[in-house]
């Protein structure tokens, strides 16, 4: 079962385990995910795809239960009211103890299986993360992460551009021993289309 955070009758928020794709891949292996778990552990509703995470992320993710929603929450996302924060612990220190990386994405289509990013000024996507070091333990920070906007690997590879590739990214920094991605979706804050309330969700991460 999905660890359910939130839900009514418009909207799930749950906890996505590190290792389980948030939607099916087009390999028969790759089937198996968050979405379609959800779609049978609520088999009386619909469950509609809002945004995804990494495999390797954990953490807070949203589905829409009707078409409505969704296409709310889709706009929401668009104008960057769906306020996010991660959390990460890293490799090394990073360069200042607060900061914002701009660094347009771009997705290396010589590398698919699996998908690999990387930043290109000239021709990438634009991508900008603010970052605040929360601790740091030797040769390890703990960091969290505020993405401006949402490309695909965006905090892994902003990271890594840095110097400071995140513990256990399997694709950015193979081999580093780290059992899991550090990576999780902490904190997410939207505004209900219905009851135009503000929900502020907070799940601590297990690292």
């Amino acid at each position: 079962m999905i660890p359910v955070i939130y839900e009514d009758e418009h909207l799930l928020v749950v906890n996505k385990p590190s290792g389980l794709l948030s939607v099916p891949g087009r390999k028969p292996e790759l089937q198996d995910c968050l979405w379609n778990r959800l779609k049978d552990q609520f088999s009386d509703r619909e469950v509609l795809l809002v945004h995804r995470l990494d495999r390797d992320t954990s953490g807070l993710i949203l589905f829409a239960c009707n078409s409505e929603t969704q296409g709310n929450l889709g706009r929401q996302f668009e104008a960057r009211r769906v306020h996010k924060e991660y959390v990460a612990k890293v490799h090394g220190q990073l360069p200042e103890p607060e900061g914002i990386i701009d660094g347009p994405i771009r997705k290396d289509w010589t590398k698919n299986d699996p998908p690999v990013y990387y930043i290109c000024p000239e021709k990438g996507k634009s991508a900008v993360t603010r970052y605040k070091v929360e601790s740091i333990d030797g040769d390890f920070t703990r960091v969290r992460l505020f993405p401006e906007t949402g490309r695909s690997h965006q905090l892994r590879v902003h990271m890594l551009s840095l110097g400071c590739p995140i513990v256990g990214d399997p694709i950015y920094n193979p081999g580093d021993g780290g059992e899991r991605l550090f990576l999780h979706a902490e904190r997410i804050e939207l505004y209900h289309w219905v009851t135009k309330v503000k929900l502020d969700f907070t799940l601590p991460s297990d690292f």
